[in-house]
Parts: C-alpha cells; sequence; structure tokens
C-alpha cells in the first residue's frame, strides 16, 4: 500500500503542478501578482523553502483556485451507503455506491461567482481550505477517508509551483485546458511552455 499512495500522489501532484502553472501562464496578470509576492517575501534568493510557503497568501490562493477547478481527483473515493437513507427527497439503497463530484462542487455557481474563471482573489483574506474542513473546497476529501498524503501534497505543490515562477518567466503560444477524467484529472494534452531564464 504505501508504493501505491507514492505512485498515485506523484500522478496528482504533478497534474495538480500542471494545471496550477498553465493557469498562471493564461492569466498573465495573476501570474505577475504571484511573482511579485515571491520577490517580496523572499528576495533574489536562488530557491524557495519550505519555510517561505507562509509568507505567500497570494500563492497559496493561486493553489486553491487551481484544486476548486481541477481537483486531483475528480471523484472521490467511493463510499457505501450502510443503510438505506434519504438526502434532499433521494432514497439511497443500502449498499448503493456513492461517488462525491469534487469537480462539479468546484464549478457549482450558486457557491462559486462566476465558476468557470480563475480567480484565486477569492481565497485571499478568507477562511475557506481545502483540509477537509469546508464542503465548498474538499480536493482531498475529508474526514476518515481524506487523503493520507494530503500534508505532503500541500507542500510539494507549493514547492515546485513557487519555485517554477520564481526561477523562470514563462511562455506559451496556446494553453489548451481541456481535461481527461479518470482517477485523476489529466489535461488532455501536456503543457507546452517554454522557461526563460532570469538574468
Amino acid at each position: 500500500m504505501p508504493a501505491d499512495l507514492i505512485i498515485a500522489g506523484a500522478d496528482t501532484t504533478t497534474d495538480s503542478v500542471q494545471w496550477a502553472t498553465a493557469e498562471l501562464i493564461r492569466n498573465p496578470e495573476k501570474l505577475s501578482k504571484a511573482k511579485k509576492e515571491l520577490r517580496s517575501a523572499i528576495g533574489d534568493k536562488a530557491q524557495v523553502q519550505e519555510n517561505d510557503i507562509p509568507k505567500l497568501p497570494y500563492l497559496n490562493a493561486v493553489i486553491k483556485e487551481s484544486f476548486r477547478l481541477h481537483p486531483p481527483g475528480p471523484f472521490l473515493i467511493p463510499h457505501e451507503a450502510e443503510a438505506d437513507l434519504e438526502i434532499n427527497g433521494y432514497t439511497i439503497p443500502r449498499g448503493a455506491r456513492i461517488l462525491v463530484n469534487v469537480w462539479a462542487i468546484g464549478r457549482d455557481p450558486s457557491v462559486w461567482p462566476d465558476p468557470e474563471s480563475f480567480v484565486p482573489e477569492r481565497f485571499v483574506g478568507g477562511s475557506i481550505d481545502y483540509k477537509g474542513q469546508d464542503f465548498r473546497l474538499i480536493p482531498f476529501g475529508s474526514g476518515r477517508r481524506i487523503c493520507p498524503v494530503l500534508p505532503l501534497a500541500h507542500l510539494m505543490v507549493h514547492l515546485m509551483v513557487a519555485s517554477m515562477i520564481h526561477g523562470f518567466d514563462w511562455e506559451a503560444k496556446d494553453v489548451d485546458m481541456d481535461d481527461v477524467f479518470g482517477l485523476s484529472l489529466h489535461k488532455a494534452r501536456p503543457l507546452k511552455a517554454f522557461p526563460i531564464i532570469k538574468c
């Protein structure tokens, strides 16, 4: 099982970094804001460190917004109803498999104004988090079945995105945002972006 977690975590982390980077490249004003925050918080240090992450609230908002639009797993781990139950007038029979559509929750217009747009500012200064307590944003699940490697995924995605935008400028001709549903949410075509080394 530990090997399965590592493999699954590597796949979803790669997807998450690719989605966040694609959104930033498509939204140069958001990328510029994130880069400015990095320069202000850590200066010209060559590498972003783990202890720098709490100093980057806008980057954190970028990651949350990316998880909202592109959750690592669009459907959470299936649950099985242990007894007949009724939810909002619907009867769920005992033994039925229940899937939580996190992708749809993240795009629900009754919860998120302008749900299809990439707007990290909706998370700046707010208390919404993705660590399983706020059901508007649960890309990693919640409760007993929350992703066991959430703390590592949180750290890795933040460090990788921060390092990529701090160390390079990025250029892309056309950023395709089509996705492919599966156990994880992949880009239909990999991001094709060119790093430009900052002098």
